[in-house]
């Protein structure tokens, strides 16, 4: 693989919510599989590189470790269970903000949001979450400009997206950010992402 190719890196931890995980991971797979010139790549990392047990219970393997992955351009937190024990892991949060410090680009799923505020990384900034966690992600970090009706919010070099399923929708629109709105579209038709909910 060409060594100019940028890498975006999405955490797995004990309790993530999966599709938190898998929807962005699908989204970017399918990007960087099809269309390799364009520079990106995605993979998975996990504190200590070991197999983590989601919030439903299926297994996830990380690739790496996660102070011995690639350096990352993007990084993903999603979020789930295990962030109510993060934000108050000053280790984590010290890693958080490493990552911040080297990455271009910091993103979240659901409450990976309210790890980033408790890290310091939201302050002044307009986010979201998952709905049942606005009023906690406001309690965080009152400097908040919480959007609840918005499904990710961009602010430049950080973009927190609401629960679950909008990790796919931020996850196209990273895909039209980095490479362009017309590869998100053609991304979007690989993987047949088209809502239109039963009810």
């Amino acid at each position: 693989m060409a060594s100019d190719v940028r890498t975006i890196g999405i955490l797995l931890f004990d309790d993530v919510e999966e599709l938190d995980a898998v929807g962005p991971w699908e989204v970017l797979a399918a990007w960087t599989t099809y269309f390799p010139d364009d520079g990106w790549r995605v993979t998975t990392m996990s504190r200590h590189g070991s197999q983590v047990r989601a919030a439903k219970g299926l297994g996830l393997v990380a690739a790496h470790g996660a102070d011995d992955c690639p350096p990352l351009a993007v990084v993903i937190h999603p979020g789930g269970q295990g962030t109510r024990a993060q934000v108050k892991d000053e280790a984590h949060l010290d890693w958080v903000r490493q990552r911040a410090s080297e990455a271009e680009l910091m993103t979240s799923v659901c409450t990976g949001s309210l790890v980033y505020a408790a890290a310091g990384l939201l302050r002044d900034r307009p986010a979201t979450t998952h709905w049942g966690s606005l009023e906690h992600l406001a309690k965080l970090d009152p400097s908040i400009e919480v959007r609840p009706d918005d499904r990710w919010v961009d602010d430049g070099d950080v973009i927190t997206s609401a629960g679950v399923s909008a990790g796919i929708d931020m996850a196209l629109h990273l895909v039209a950010r980095l490479a362009s709105p017309a590869r998100s579209a053609e991304v979007r038709h690989i993987i047949q992402y088209d809502p239109a909910p039963p009810h």
